[in-house]
């Protein structure tokens, strides 16, 4: 190991890069780049796999293929033309990620917002074409190239297939040298801009931390291309993960907190739109409507009738499982008849008058397939309606304000919601750490107490939500369907998991301000090994923040000086330990 200050030979820096693993930058942002086609006699099937030497499970090659095409009734001849949509599926077991990044990937998700973590699941990134073409016995040719990925960068990917796929049409052996360009790409790092070169063009990435951390993070994507002629101005999108959010819930405005009740709480929810686009999108937008609070339930952007978890999720012997499906085949409305929370949408247009809102319907009206758009539940919000926010909205869409806008106003608004839900919480989280002053040297830090709900109901009443939030309704019925939901299950898992750490770091803290040595002075030699064998448990830590490197280096020049302190016999025994 080279020590800080002393550069490396250049022969070593050659091995150093020689041990590099192969693909090891590829993988930090993409599993695989796929090509799927339609074979006549198999269907869907894997045209091709990029890297080369990627192994798929066969589970994952038979969902890839099926997820990255649109559902039988979809492509009729009218579908002609390009398409782009995303899913997500279970990684099989057994199979961990590719890149060393990923094995190590917590320091990432600890500065990354909830809707950008990288996650165990594979998403998939879809640009399909369908275009008539005689020479193929079906008239038409039909194929999608697909980015995997465990990274939710929506609009990132989807960027990048609009300059990678147009010419993989073109040109069959530009994915190879796609892969070749990301394994380029410096790594994924929040709080950085990066520069990802891609077939000619330049995507700027900019992982900017906002002045409120509370508020997570801002990123902007600027595409530009790098030619002779120079484009007067770069194409800046407004979000790496984000779409349009405004647009999603255009026609389903007048429903938009009992939408957001519905993802707090986790409850099953099947989104039917006519086209994968359409479902993928307003599937996204349903889960990112309760960030910062991390949606914990499963979730498939795009679901069809040949996904390997189909019958798990259309039994009918069980209550349906906490799950968003995002589908397109009229078959769905038979299969998911005993489903509480249907929405039937129809294609979304962005329009200067005004959108017509969906209704809510009785969930028996569902039954014929031509069933009109609609809300199909039975749900009863607890909070009231906001009425003062549908009308801002709908104004500005007769005043023609830009989507961008109307999308930041929503946005806010539902963060304000979610953070005004949030921040008892949180606050009562803090009153179960132990005091620091409780926190000694000598002994275990003692325990967080357990999260009592009558208790943290009971602070409602002076530390409630009515401190941020206007809004009037059931907050305490609210809660108490909050706590028996996954969504809060993985919320305090996290926080636990957090005040764990913090309280370690603490303990830490005080062992290194401790004089360690005076109080090994007037104790046996039993007790002083004793304690260097606990001390070196201490150096063993994962998931550090960098502040706490200067306290373990201090900690182990303490170690350093207790042993030396000790007989010639046990210092030699403690040094090959």
């Amino acid at each position: 190991m080279l020590r800080s200050g002393h550069a490396a030979a250049p022969g070593r820096r050659r091995s150093a890069r020689k041990m590099r693993p192969p693909w090891a930058r590829f993988s930090a942002w993409l599993e695989c780049v796929c090509v799927v086609t339609f074979d006549l006699e198999l269907g869907q099937a894997l045209e091709a796999v990029y890297p080369q030497d990627v192994k798929l499970t066969e589970k994952e090659v038979r969902s890839t293929a099926h997820a990255s095409y649109p559902d039988v009734l979809y492509t009729f001849p009218w579908a002609l033309g390009d398409t782009q949509f995303s899913f997500r599926l279970r990684q099989s077991v057994g199979r961990g990620p590719r890149g060393v990044w990923f094995e190590d990937s917590d320091a990432y998700n600890r500065d990354a917002p909830v809707t950008m973590q990288a996650s165990s699941h594979l998403y998939g990134y879809v640009y399909f074409r369908q275009v008539k073409d005689d020479t193929v016995k079906r008239g038409y040719f039909q194929k999608s190239v697909v980015l995997v990925s465990r990274l939710p960068l929506v609009r990132l990917f989807q960027s990048v297939l609009q300059v990678i796929a147009p010419e993989y049409f073109k040109l069959e052996p530009c994915l190879e040298e796609v892969c070749h360009e990301i394994d380029k790409w410096p790594t994924p790092t929040p709080g950085h801009t990066l520069l990802l070169p891609c077939m000619g063009e330049v995507i700027k990435v900019s992982f900017a931390i906002s002045f409120n951390n509370t508020l997570g993070f801002f990123l902007s994507v600027m595409c530009k291309c790098i030619e002779r002629s120079l484009r007067p101005a770069p194409l800046v999108l407004p979000s790496c993960h984000e779409q349009d959010f405004f647009q999603c819930f255009q026609s389903m405005l007048v429903h938009v907190q009992m939408l957001w009740e519905l993802m707090l709480l986790g409850e099953p929810v099947v989104v039917m739109a006519p086209s994968p686009a359409v479902c993928s999108e307003t599937v996204l937008a349903l889960v990112s409507s309760v960030a910062p609070l991390k949606y914990c339930c499963d979730f498939r952007p795009y679901f069809t009738i040949h996904d390997s978890e189909f019958k798990e999720y259309t039994t009918r012997t069980q209550a349906p499982p906490s799950v968003i499906l995002g589908v397109t085949n009229p078959f769905f409305l038979k299969t998911f008849q005993c489903w509480p929370h249907v929405i039937r949408l129809g294609e979304l247009k962005m329009s200067v008058d005004l959108p017509k809102q969906l209704k809510m319907k009785k969930l028996a009206k569902l039954k014929t397939l031509d069933a009109k758009p609609g809300v199909y539940t039975a749900y009863k919000t607890f909070l009231h309606k906001d009425k003062a926010l549908v009308r801002r909205l709908l104004k500005g869409i007769q005043r023609k304000r830009p989507s961008e806008v109307q999308s930041a106003i929503l946005r806010r608004y539902l963060l304000e919601l979610t953070q005004s839900f949030i921040i008892p919480l949180e606050r009562y989280l803090v009153s179960l750490m132990p005091l620091q002053r409780s926190i000694s040297p000598w002994k275990t830090p003692p325990p967080i107490s357990p999260f009592n709900q009558e208790e943290f109901i009971a602070t409602l009443e002076h530390a409630g939500p009515q401190l941020t939030s206007v809004l009037k309704g059931d907050w305490l019925g609210l809660y108490r369907r909050f706590f028996r939901s996954v969504n809060f299950d993985g919320w305090y898992r996290l926080r636990h998991r957090e005040m764990t750490q913090k309280v370690e770091s603490l303990h830490l803290q005080v062992i290194c301000d401790a004089d360690l040595l005076s109080w090994t002075r007037d104790k046996s030699e039993v007790e002083i090994v004793d304690l260097i064998l606990k001390l070196r448990e201490k150096l063993v830590r994962k998931h550090m923040h960098v502040c706490e490197f200067k306290l373990l280096e201090k900690l182990e020049l303490s170690i350093q000086s207790i042993i030396s302190s000790l007989p010639q016999d046990l210092q030699a025994l403690l040094h090959r330990d």
